[in-house]
C-alpha cells in the first residue's frame, strides 16, 4: 500500500465520504454518537427516512465495522432492524462467542479493507472483553483468508464503491493487495 501524506482520520470525513456514496443510490445515511451501533432500515417503525448505519460515539473504528456490515448485507437484511442479527453482549460463553466468530469473519475482514483503503491501523476484534476468550487461531486465520479472497475475487458492490471513495480521499494508491494480509499485519 502506499500513500501520501494521510490527513487525520475523523469520523465527521468518514460520515461524508459514506453519505456522499449512499445517501441518495442507497436512501442510507451514516451517523456518529450512538451508545451502541446498530442499523435501523428505512421502513422500521423507530427510524426515519432514510435508513441509518448508527456507529458508537465517535469511534472511527465502529464506523468502519459498521460500514463493513451494511456493505454485505443482502436487500433481506436491510429491511430488518440490526440486519435481524442476534446479538450477545459482552461476557459470552465459549459457544456464544464461536458464533459470534462465524458471523464476524467477513464484516472483519472487509472493516481491515477499509482500514488500508484510508492508511488507518486494523485491529482485529473479539468484542468479548469482560471475559477471558479472545480471538481464536482459527478465527484469525478465517479473517486473512476471507481478507485475501476479497483480492482475489473483488468486493461487494457497495463496499468496492466506498473503499475506492476511501482510497481516494485519503490518497491510497493500492489497497487490496493479497501479501498485504497476513497473520503478521493482523493486529490483536
Amino acid at each position: 500500500m502506499k500513500s501520501k501524506l494521510v490527513p487525520e482520520h475523523s469520523c465527521i470525513q468518514l460520515i461524508e465520504i459514506f453519505n456522499n456514496c449512499f445517501a441518495e443510490p442507497c436512501n442510507t445515511r451514516l451517523e456518529g454518537g450512538g451508545c451502541e451501533p446498530i442499523y435501523y432500515p428505512a421502513a422500521h417503525e423507530y427510524a426515519e427516512d432514510p435508513a441509518r448505519v448508527v456507529f458508537s460515539h465517535d469511534y472511527f473504528a465502529s464506523a468502519l465495522h459498521e460500514i463493513a456490515h451494511w456493505s454485505i448485507a443482502g436487500d433481506q437484511r436491510r429491511q430488518q432492524l440490526d440486519y435481524g442479527y442476534w446479538y450477545a453482549p459482552d461476557g459470552r460463553s465459549a459457544e456464544q462467542q464461536a458464533l459470534f466468530e462465524q458471523v464476524e469473519v467477513k464484516p472483519q475482514a472487509l472493516e481491515w479493507v477499509f482500514n488500508r483503503a484510508c492508511a488507518h491501523k486494523f485491529r482485529l476484534s473479539a468484542d468479548n472483553l469482560t471475559s477471558e476468550l479472545g480471538a481464536t487461531e482459527a478465527f484469525k486465520l478465517a479473517v486473512v483468508s476471507q481478507a485475501q479472497a476479497f483480492c482475489r475475487n473483488g468486493l461487494p458492490q457497495r463496499a468496492a464503491v466506498f473503499a475506492d471513495a476511501l482510497a481516494q480521499a485519503f490518497g491510497v494508491d493500492q489497497y487490496l493487495v493479497e501479501d498485504d494480509f497476513n497473520l503478521a499485519t493482523l493486529a490483536i
